[in-house]
This record gives C-alpha cells, sequence and structure tokens, in this order.
C-alpha cells in the first residue's frame, strides 16, 4: 500500500458533484485545464508529467483524473458517457470557483474538450487539441487494440510501441509501470466498460456534430503527429476545416504522444499560443 500513497500520480483531492476527484495543481495565473487520454491505466500525472512543470511557469495547470481513470472516485453504477465526463469536468470547475479556463486535450481528452467548449462556451477561452477524437472517422486497428486491452505485460508492450514513433521510448520498465498501473484495483474493471466491442460505436459517441464544431469560435491550436497510428491526422485536418479560427500544427517523426516525444517544443507551443494578445 506504501507505493500508492507515496505515487507522484496521487496530487490533491477535491468534491465535485459528488465525486471525489485526483488533481494536480502547480503554478499561478490564469488557469489552464489538461484533459488526459484514455490508454490503460493512464492518470492525468501519466498523460501530462513532461508539460505540466512548463506550463506553470506561467500559468496555473490543472489536471483531473477523469471518472474511471487513474485515483478519481469511481462510484458504483456510473455511466461512462460524453455527458458524464463534460459534467464532471464542469462540476471540477464549478469546486475549484473557476468561471473560465483554457482547455488542452489529449485525444479522448481532446473529444472531451470540443464537447464542453461546445455546450459551455463560455467557459472556454482558448482551446488545444492533441491528437484528438471528436468526429467521426472508421477506427484504427491501433485504437481498437489500446480499447479491448486486456491486462499483461506483453499486451502493454504492445500498445506501448503503437503510440509512440520513437520505439527509444518505449522500454521494458515503462511498459510494465503501465502495465502495473492497468491492474490496480477497480481500475481494469471501469476500463473495460467503457469502450466495449464493436468499438466503433465508442469513436462515433465521442464524435461531435460537424454543425457543432463548426459553430466554435474559440481561437484554437490543434495538434498532430504525422506517423500517429492511433487517431489518423486526418481528423486534425478535418478540425482545422471545421474550426474557423484554428491553426494546426503538425509534428513528423512522431506518433500519438506528442506531448512526450516532443514535449519541450509542445510545452512551448502551447505557452505561446496561450500567451498571445486577442
Amino acid at each position: 500500500m506504501s507505493t500508492t500513497v507515496t505515487s507522484p500520480e496521487i496530487g490533491r483531492s477535491i468534491q465535485a458533484g459528488g465525486i471525489q476527484v485526483n488533481y494536480h495543481d502547480n503554478g499561478s495565473g490564469f488557469p489552464v485545464l489538461l484533459i488526459h487520454g484514455s490508454g490503460p491505466g493512464v492518470s492525468a500525472f501519466a498523460n501530462w508529467r513532461l508539460v505540466m512543470p512548463e506550463l506553470a511557469k506561467s500559468r496555473r495547470v490543472l489536471a483531473p483524473d477523469m471518472v474511471g481513470f487513474g485515483f478519481t472516485e469511481r462510484p458504483v453504477g456510473y455511466q461512462y458517457t460524453m455527458d458524464n465526463w463534460v459534467q464532471q469536468a464542469i462540476d471540477f470547475l464549478d469546486a475549484l470557483g473557476l468561471d473560465q479556463v483554457d482547455l488542452v486535450g489529449n485525444s479522448f481528452g481532446g473529444a472531451l474538450s470540443l464537447a464542453l467548449t461546445i455546450r459551455h462556451p463560455q467557459r472556454v477561452r482558448r482551446l488545444v487539441l492533441m491528437g484528438a477524437a471528436g468526429v467521426s472517422f472508421p477506427i484504427t486497428s491501433a485504437l481498437d487494440a489500446v480499447w479491448g486491452y486486456e491486462p499483461s505485460f506483453e499486451n502493454m508492450r504492445r500498445i506501448m510501441d503503437v503510440f509512440a514513433y520513437d520505439r527509444g521510448l518505449v522500454n521494458d520498465e515503462l511498459a510494465q509501470l503501465r502495465y502495473e498501473a492497468s491492474i490496480r484495483p477497480g481500475f481494469h474493471e471501469s476500463y473495460a466498460q467503457m469502450f466495449p466491442a464493436p468499438r466503433q460505436r465508442s469513436v462515433d459517441a465521442l464524435a461531435s456534430r460537424d454543425e457543432d464544431i463548426a459553430a466554435i469560435d474559440k481561437e484554437t491550436l490543434i495538434v498532430h503527429g504525422r506517423e500517429d497510428q492511433v487517431i489518423p491526422l486526418q481528423n486534425s485536418v478535418r478540425l482545422s476545416q471545421l474550426i474557423s479560427r484554428s491553426q494546426l500544427h503538425v509534428y513528423g517523426r512522431c506518433g500519438h504522444w506528442t506531448q512526450i516525444e516532443h514535449s519541450a517544443r509542445f510545452a512551448q507551443l502551447v505557452a505561446n499560443f496561450l500567451a498571445e494578445e486577442g
């Protein structure tokens, strides 16, 4: 138990909408909310650990574990739906007394960020989407494997290989850590409920309507790895075409982990974008 208690993945805790939310809160200034992706064993800290210290130099950085992930409470009978995840994010902001934030979403978190911006536009100042879902697309074999993960070191090692372009980032030690994270009590049980087969339904359930995306009037930064096997680059091209006030940055020699594979450049790009006037 002691290793769990001292885990860097455990940050602060707050009651939000009746759910005890684990989150990280660093720096000061205008708040930016980071929403993680949906890989097995993922947490806000695992997803954003390299980016949070850089953004916290000029901003207040908030990174919660969404329900079903990490160390946020998993209420019995909770329905893992976009409606409920959006509500969790709004309840979290309300609990902290924050009227408006900048929003950064990765993959699943990008889909959630889109939906939140569409439904609660007054709560979002600027939007960053990284390797985002949120539009419908034929599910990739890599995403199908990620969502269909069954716990074993070998399966985790295989999934890690599809996330990164640079295989040097994916070693047995990382795979072992993520595998152990995926089998903590309750973790896989909730994960298995989220994206049941046939998983194309989950891709479509995360998608917002094109006309709603096109109505977004926020300054939006869209980032994608050119070699992403999990979420197609075409997703971000399409988002950039739909959102009029957007810019698209594509990183070459980069898979689905832009925030890890190009962490310093990604953090600088986001910091510069959020600091712009207007």
